[in-house]
């Protein structure tokens, strides 16, 4: 990690010249205001075909201890961004093939060359033939470092949950989101369960390696067990469930309340107990983490 590899990594997150098109980048699946997701049920790419889930949300994604809805193996951001860069059935970026033409496309650009250079540098590197020395640091898998470096600095962290847990500000919840935070804990309710620690999410990686294996649940809404998602601004990532099937998060509490899964606890909620635990939810929206984005803001490595 360095500035230098986040700001490159930046730039490029928000490039169409990634894209078969021309015109598609990976915000277009992770726009910043929706909390990095595309607001579709299904995500779509840039050939217009959709995949078989959403988007996922990249709030706090360096902390995950696997990518991808289904699938445990994927274990690195640099290992997750080749799907969608690869991916041909059905394409989303379409990278496939068409790297060369796009290190070409970068390398043209000086400003590109320069970025490169100082995310990679290598000393003792000079020009040949009038090719500029940072020419052969442009690389798919250092485009690949790079946009992985920039989405390790997606950390939301100052939600009002966050403030009344972490900082002792016993008025940045609402009574009513106080008692939601009760029901979401409880027993009786058993959210907890699943979307446990910090990140709402099960298991996380830190600096000490993962807690434990990727949290893998049963949620109702299909055949097989999916990765939890992490419930942290839930309130901007609609629509829900892996295939966006609920459009609202009231949609998603009746689904749960009237869910038959076996692994799910059974419950029924008053008018009151579901606005509290909605209160509880929002609450989880950090204000800071969607403000400022145009393509130009860069989170450094030691903060925003």
């Amino acid at each position: 990690m360095s500035d230098a590899k986040v700001e490159l990594g930046r730039r490029l997150f928000f490039d169409p010249r990634l894209s078969v098109t021309g015109t598609y980048s990976c915000a277009s699946c992770h726009d910043p205001v929706r909390a990095f997701t595309d607001g579709r049920g299904l995500a779509v790419g840039a050939l217009g075909g959709s995949t078989a889930t959403n988007s996922m949300t990249l709030t706090n994604v360096a902390y995950n201890v696997s990518y991808g809805w289904s699938k445990t193996s994927v274990r690195s951001l640099e290992e997750q961004m080749r799907e969608p860069l690869f991916n041909e059935h059905p394409v989303e970026l379409g990278l496939h093939g068409r790297e060369a033409e796009v290190v070409a496309a970068l390398n043209a650009d000086p400003t590109y060359r320069e970025a490169f250079d100082r995310a990679f540098p290598t000393v003792g590197t000079p020009a040949v033939a009038g090719v500029p020395a940072s020419a052969g640091r442009i690389a798919i898998d250092r485009v690949i470092k790079s946009i992985a470096a920039y989405e390790r600095t997606l950390i939301s962290g100052s939600a009002p949950f966050d403030r009344y847990v972490f900082q002792g500000e016993h008025r940045a919840l609402t009574e009513e989101a106080k008692r939601g935070m009760a029901l979401f804990y409880s027993e009786r309710l058993g959210c907890g369960g699943c979307h446990s620690g910090f990140n709402f999410a099960g298991a996380w990686r830190d600096a000490k390696g993962a807690t434990d294996e990727p949290s893998f649940a049963r949620n109702g809404a299909g055949p097989n067990a999916v990765r939890v998602p992490t419930l942290r601004n839930i309130e901007l990532t609609a629509p829900y469930m892996h295939d966006g099937r609920f459009s609202t998060l009231e949609a998603v509490l009746d689904h749960y309340e009237h869910t038959k899964e076996p692994a799910l606890r059974h419950f029924s909620l008053t008018g009151a107990e579901r606005h509290e635990l909605l209160a509880f939810l929002r609450s989880l929206t950090d204000p800071t983490f969607t403000v400022g984005f145009d393509g130009k803001r860069t989170h450094s490595v030691s903060g925003r």
